[in-house]
C-alpha cells in the first residue's frame, strides 16, 4: 500500500517541503532507506544522512536547520520521534494481525470463564476456570491463562505467554512472547540438615493499565499479598522481577535488569540494562540508574543519578573511574616519590643532619 507525502504529513499536522504526491510505501531506516522509503531523524548524530539518503520521505524535527539541497521530501514536526512512533502504530494496525478476532480451532476456554466482546483468542491457547477475558482483548496462539485471573480490555497478549492463576491485567497492558506472569517467588526456607524447605507462594501479581512487558520478562508472584506493577510501567526483554516488588508509575527498565524481593521502586524513574537490585530496598521517584550497575542500599534523595557496582552518585563515580584508569601511573610518581625521600634522608644522615618526620 502506498502513501504520499501530502497524506502523512496530513495525519501528523507536519510542515511539507517538497513534492507532496512523493510516494512511500514502506519504513526503513535512514541510512538504508530508498526511495519507496518513509523514515525520520531525531538524533543530531543522524543529521549528515538528510542529505544524502535516498529517502523518499523523511520526517525531522522542526528546530533542524537544512543547511544544503535535499532530494527527499521533508516533513517538519516539533517531535520527529513521537510523530513516527504514531505512523509506527498505524502501521502495526494495518499490517501485523492486529485486527483479527473470533477464537480459532483447538482454543480451550473453560465453561466458567468470562470472554467480552470482539477477543481474538488463537489456536492452542488454554483459558482457565473463571477466568475473566475483556473486551477487544488479543491473546495470541500457545498462551496461557490460569484460573481467576483478569485479562482487562484492549489487552494483547502474544503467542507463548504464561498467565499464572489468580493474576490481575489492567487495562491495554501488553505482554511479548514468552514473558509469563505470575510464577512462584524464590522462597525457601534452610532446615537444619542443610536442605531447603518451600515456603508457598500464595499471592498474585497486578499489573496496572498500560504496561508493557517485553519477552521473556517474568515477575513473581507474592508470597503473599501482590507484586505490584503500576500504571504506565514499561519493562524491556529478560528482565527479573521477584516476589512483593513493587514498581512505581511510569518507570521504565531496560534488559538484563534483576530486582530482588519486596525492594520498592519509585515513579518515573529510568533504569539501565544488567542493574542489579538488594532485597527490601527503597528506591526514590526519578531516579537514574546507569546500565550494570548494581544497588545495595535504598536511595532516599528523588532525581539522583547513580552509576558502578556499587552505585553511588554519577559525578562521584565518574571522578573515581579517572583516578582508577591513572592508578598504574600514579603508583609509578608514588614509587619514585618514596626513592627521593630514601636518597634525600641517606644524604641528610651522612652529613650527621637529623631527618624529622
Amino acid at each position: 500500500m502506498q502513501f504520499t507525502a501530502q497524506q502523512i504529513a496530513t495525519l501528523i499536522h507536519g510542515e511539507l517541503l517538497g513534492d507532496p504526491d512523493a510516494k512511500v510505501s514502506k519504513i526503513a531506516k535512514i541510512e538504508e532507506a530508498d526511495k519507496e522509503s518513509l523514515s525520520f531523524i531525531a538524533n543530531p548524530k543522524y543529521e549528515d544522512y538528510l542529505y544524502t539518503s535516498e529517502a523518499g520521505v523523511v520526517i525531522v524535527n522542526e528546530s533542524l536547520e537544512i543547511l544544503k539541497p535535499v532530494s527527499s521530501t521533508v516533513i517538519k514536526v516539533p517531535d520527529a520521534y513521537s510523530s513516527f512512533a504514531a505512523l509506527m502504530e498505524r502501521y502495526n494496525e494495518m499490517f501485523l494481525e492486529t485486527n483479527l478476532t473470533g477464537i480459532e480451532e483447538h482454543a480451550y476456554i473453560h465453561p466458567s470463564a468470562k470472554v467480552g466482546h470482539d477477543v481474538y483468542i488463537g489456536s492452542f491457547c488454554y483459558i482457565g476456570a473463571n477466568a475473566i477475558i475483556g473486551n477487544g482483548v488479543k491473546i495470541y496462539p500457545g498462551s496461557y491463562v490460569g484460573n481467576n485471573a483478569v485479562v482487562g480490555d484492549g489487552s494483547k497478549i502474544y503467542a507463548g505467554v504464561k498467565i499464572y492463576g489468580e493474576c490481575i491485567l489492567g487495562r491495554n497492558v501488553v505482554l511479548h512472547s514468552g514473558a509469563v506472569i505470575g510464577g512462584d517467588g524464590f522462597g525457601f526456607a534452610p532446615l537444619a540438615n542443610g536442605s531447603y524447605k518451600k515456603i508457598p507462594q500464595i499471592g498474585n501479581v497486578v499489573l496496572e493499565d498500560d504496561v508493557e512487558i517485553g519477552a521473556n520478562t517474568t515477575i513473581d508472584r507474592a508470597t503473599m499479598g501482590s507484586t505490584i506493577i503500576r500504571k504506565g510501567v514499561k519493562l524491556d526483554n529478560l528482565i527479573q522481577i521477584a516476589h512483593n516488588v513493587e514498581i512505581g508509575e511510569n518507570t521504565v527498565i531496560a534488559a538484563q535488569t534483576g530486582i530482588s524481593g519486596s525492594t520498592k521502586v519509585g515513579k518515573n524513574c529510568v533504569i539501565g540494562g544488567q542493574v542489579g537490585m538488594v532485597g527490601h530496598i527503597h528506591v526514590a521517584d526519578g531516579t537514574r540508574i546507569n546500565a550494570q550497575s548494581g544497588l545495595s542500599k535504598s536511595v532516599t534523595v528523588p532525581d539522583t543519578t547513580l552509576n558502578s557496582s556499587p552505585a553511588f552518585e554519577y559525578k562521584s563515580s565518574l571522578k573515581s573511574q579517572a583516578i582508577f584508569r591513572n592508578l598504574p601511573e600514579l603508583q609509578q610518581r608514588l614509587l619514585k616519590l618514596e626513592e627521593t625521600v630514601m636518597e634525600l634522608t641517606s644524604i641528610l644522615s651522612s652529613q650527621n643532619i637529623e631527618y624529622k618526620k
